[in-house]
């Protein structure tokens, strides 16, 4: 059994498959505490669900490209995800903080789908977690993984230094998100675009990519 918050149909609203239909499945529980954080994934006023109970709600959504156990942080039930995975029809996308190596070296051969973020201390208020991270994209790049990397104004030549080199390394997509403001980027096109080419200075597989769904108002 595992703790969900809640279970929608969507697009896809970030990274490269943008506007794909995905059956979200929110797990509860996180590891991080992240400053931004927008979304609810307590505990309280969650509901337990079986592995089968999950599969027989993904049987019913045979259009979507993909189930996204996103979170919280969805590798902290990596137990879970991998049993459903033994007996999903349905490819896994799973939606990570990039932390948690050991658990996705857990649940490698179930997963089809990668986004991983990579947490600017200058955005979540957290300690630098370069090496966390590392270890996470040494096992990631075994599927088709990406970087995702949420930053405002204060993101600093530092932390681009570090996020492309670590992209770069492990030859992994590296995807900018401007940090939101309900509907719109915290910062202006001018300043998004001055951290795309610094960031195209030392890696070409580098997108902006804002949060779209936000832009046209869907979950």
């Amino acid at each position: 059994m595992v703790n969900v918050k809640e279970i929608f149909t969507s697009i896809q609203g970030e990274g490269p498959y943008v506007g794909y239909k995905q059956l979200f499945i929110r797990l509860c529980g996180c590891n991080l505490n992240c400053s931004y954080c927008d979304t609810d994934f307590e505990y309280n006023e969650s509901k337990e669900y079986s592995v089968n109970e999950l599969i027989d709600i993904c049987n019913k959504n045979p259009d979507c490209h993909s189930v996204s156990f996103t979170g919280g942080e969805p590798l902290l039930h990596s137990e879970f995800i991998k049993e459903f995975g033994k007996n999903s029809n349905l490819p896994i996308y799973l939606e990570t903080n990039g932390t948690l190596a050991n658990k996705l070296n857990d649940v490698i051969d179930y997963i089809t789908y990668i986004s991983a973020d990579i947490k600017l201390p200058s955005a979540t208020g957290l300690k630098p977690l370069w090496e966390e991270h590392e270890e996470f994209f040494k096992i990631g790049i075994q599927k088709e993984i990406f970087a995702k990397v949420v930053f405002d104004k204060n993101i600093n030549d530092f932390e681009i230094h570090k996020i492309t080199h670590l992209c770069k390394q492990y030859n992994v997509e590296l995807i900018l998100q401007p940090m939101m403001m309900g509907k719109y980027p915290s910062v202006d096109s001018e300043f998004m675009q001055t951290i795309l080419n610094k960031c195209l200075k030392v890696y070409s597989k580098t997108r902006l990519i804002p949060q779209v769904h936000k832009f046209i108002d869907v979950i």
